[in-house]
């Protein structure tokens, strides 16, 4: 989960490092309570403090930072390995110490840099994807100093926005940067033992905590972005639903992007897609640490990327819009699905109507496309995927005027299966005249947690059930001339472990079954999809 440095890069495109700040940082081991000691690197800028503060803990190495920059700009910058990882001490396993439970890290180290003789007692953090989810844990410790945070990519609940979506685990994400990162054994294991949503992940679920949390902050995501809808509910929680200082004073910035702001991820090519100035590190730090009358409290609370056809010029969205709240004001519309494959506001009339297919886990749908960590990522052409035996399309005619959809997409299926357990993948879709079928939000849910997370149920084989697929949020203009596609199927591979059809919770290399689902769409059993449609002219 490592945040590209683009983003640090462009906010501080200008802020030169003069030669009094050149040298090397000065190396502390910082003393943990339980006398552990995390190695952590100190920038000091050139001439007397004390300075307001920034601080990032990383498992990525600190000693690959860019301190002088901060430096430079009149900011000691402090960058800390988190426990157990590279010059630090202790066990090492993610995000053990980082929040609210037997160890507290990132608290213990905001109290050491208050007694530091070159800290005015004013300290932000920064950071993206893990440099990110360990700011959103500090701040549920409510530490004495933090004056501002500045959070990009990142997850508000490891289990919810990480580990585990809809109760299927995320088999790429989760394998490859534990392996990657080479962390101890036993954290793939300890995740794996826990497929629900239970005591265990709520010490690792920040959006328990936005009640207590006291800080400000700037959320930072992109709508393919693999933690997009943990960056909106870490806003929404904090905003709404936070303490006084938190409350009312949080900031989100939302762009076409995956896991890298600034980067064009998939097939299309969204013009003007860099982050807004306004939003910058640097002014948000300059506001929130040095008290700067910069205006930064007057912006507008949510910038946002409207997404549109890239290929016609002048048309409606690609562009950056503003607001005072989220999510925007939508209505939510039914499109519901036909037994003739149509996408249509009209609800279906047929007293029995379904269609069927056969999955096979030693054939599972493959990953193209979609909000992705390591694997790749953005609006990817899905022509290849809509043509398997095991994908049932649901596509609208062509639009006779732009559709602008913002906010949580999600799909109501009636569906039933022949096996105990299976998953739904929904993914949606922007058809383009020729046909090419662009990804644009997408969801997944395993059945035997249709009414629970904390706990799985199976399903009685050829029974008929009411699900929710949620497919988190987006913001995109469907042009005129273009279409709608709803497809569901029941793998996303290797995003997504493959649902064996046993009832076991995952099967590598052990028994499957064939699973043959019905998707239903008659009067009484109308499967649709629920899309946020803006209205007016925008």
């Amino acid at each position: 989960m490592r945040l590209r440095r683009v983003l640090v890069l462009a906010a501080l495109a200008g802020t030169a490092c003069t030669p009094a700040c050149a040298a090397g940082p000065e190396t502390r081991l910082v003393p943990m309570s339980d006398g552990v000691k995390l190695a952590t690197d100190v920038y000091l800028p050139p001439g007397k403090g004390p300075w307001p503060v920034i601080l990032t803990r990383t498992p990525y190495n600190r000693t690959r930072s860019r301190g002088r920059h901060f430096a430079a700009a009149g900011y000691v910058y402090v960058v800390q390995d988190m426990r157990g990882r590279f010059g630090s001490q202790g066990r090492n396993m993610p995000f053990i110490g980082c929040g609210w439970g037997k160890h507290r890290d990132g608290a213990e180290t905001v109290a050491w840099i208050r007694k530091q003789p070159w800290c005015n007692g004013k300290i932000g953090t920064l950071g993206g994807s893990a440099c990110g989810i360990t700011q959103n844990m500090l701040a549920a410790t409510r530490p004495e100093g933090l004056a501002g945070q500045y959070i990009a990519v990142a997850a508000g609940s490891l289990f919810h926005h990480a580990t585990y979506v809809g109760g299927a685990f995320r088999h790429s994400q989760v394998v490859r940067w534990l392996t990657n990162n080479r962390f101890d054994g036993e954290a793939l294991k300890l995740m794996r033992a826990h497929p629900t949503y239970d005591a265990y992940w709520h010490e690792y679920d920040t959006t328990r905590k936005h009640a207590v949390m006291n800080v400000p902050a700037v959320h930072v995501g992109g709508w393919f972005d693999t933690f997009c809808q943990g960056t909106i509910d870490a806003f929404v929680g904090r905003q709404y639903h936070g303490g006084p200082g938190a409350r009312g004073a949080q900031k989100l910035v939302m762009g076409p992007w995956a896991h890298g702001v600034g980067r064009q991820p998939g097939d299309l090519r969204f013009p003007d897609i860099r982050p807004p100035n306004r939003y910058s590190l640097k002014r948000w730090f300059d506001h929130t640490l040095k008290g700067v009358k910069n205006g930064m409290a007057d912006e507008k609370a949510v910038a946002y990327y409207v997404m549109g056809d890239t290929r016609t010029r002048g048309a409606p969205g690609n562009e950056w819009r503003y607001a005072d709240r989220w999510p925007i004001e939508a209505a939510e519309t039914p499109c519901y699905v036909h037994a003739s494959g149509v996408l249509s506001l009209a609800k279906p009339k047929d007293a029995e109507a379904f269609r069927q297919y056969t999955f096979d886990p030693a054939k599972p749908c493959p990953t193209l496309g979609g909000r992705n960590l390591n694997l790749p990522s953005g609006p990817k052409n899905q022509n290849a995927v809509e043509r398997r035996q095991d994908v049932l399309n649901f596509t609208s005619g062509p639009l006779r005027e732009p559709v602008e959809i913002t906010g949580r997409i999600r799909a109501i299926i009636y569906v039933s299966s022949s096996a105990v357990d299976t998953d739904l993948s929904v993914r949606f879709c922007d058809v383009y005249p020729d046909g090419s079928s662009y990804l644009m939000a997408e969801g997944m849910l395993r059945l035997r947690h249709r009414d629970s997370l904390s706990k799985g149920e199976l399903l009685t084989p050829d029974k008929v059930y009411r699900v929710t697929v949620d497919c988190w949020s987006t913001s995109v203009v469907i042009n005129t001339g273009h279409g709608v596609r709803v497809s569901v199927t029941s793998s996303n591979w290797p995003r997504f472990d493959v649902n064996p059809g046993t009832g076991a919770a995952s099967a590598p290399g052990g028994k499957t079954v064939k699973q043959t689902n019905r998707v239903y769409c008659d009067a009484k059993r109308p499967s649709h999809i629920v899309l946020p449609v803006v209205k007016g002219d925008k």
